[in-house]
């Protein structure tokens, strides 16, 4: 009876980590929103969120766990944009240290400005736990679509990410941590 249930345990693991893997996020096409927030901690998300500022995809943009003492100017460098593009239209914000405080960052920025739809801007392997982080602090009025941002993550970074998707989610289901 043991070994069945492990077993079962075990299998539907397998099978929700191949459609973990299946349905990473991919970036979105014509989708502009109020707003876009980009995590920091991956190759391309910054790069991806400017982009998309600049195409006029959303009127406002929040980097959220930016290293303190780092300033707009130093980034407008980094990524070669203006520095009226960061002065107009993208905020900083230094308070967040996790996927879990990135969204309470985000969800002030968001409550602040009264955006009602956000553009999540993150590793296509990170999106569906910082889109479940950010929707339990939100909640249903705001919507928040996920855009990937293509990456080739190592498996040990995808199975990690999926054992915090799944234990994150059972937390938020009993009510843990909100």
């Amino acid at each position: 009876m043991i070994v069945r249930t492990l077993g079962l345990i075990a299998l539907g693991w397998c099978l929700g980590f191949a459609a973990f893997m299946l349905l990473l996020p991919r970036p979105l096409a014509g989708n502009t929103t109020d707003a876009i927030v980009v995590p920091t901690g991956g190759a391309g998300r910054i790069d991806r969120g400017i982009a998309l500022l600049q195409a006029h995809q959303a009127r406002r943009m929040l980097v959220t766990g930016v290293a303190p003492g780092v300033r707009p100017i130093d980034l407008a460098r980094e990524y070669k944009t203006p520095a009226a593009l960061f002065d107009c239209c993208i905020d900083l914000g230094a308070d967040a240290v996790d996927t879990r405080s990135n969204a309470e960052e985000t969800a002030a920025w968001v409550r602040a400005h009264g955006y009602r739809t956000v553009r999540l801007v993150s590793s296509d392997w990170h999106v569906p736990r910082a889109r479940m982080e950010l929707a339990a602090v939100l909640g249903p009025k705001v919507l928040i679509l996920g855009d990937g941002v293509p990456s080739s993550p190592r498996l040990g970074t995808l199975v990690n990410e999926y054992n915090k998707l799944i234990l994150r989610r059972i937390a938020l289901w009993l009510g843990v941590g909100l």
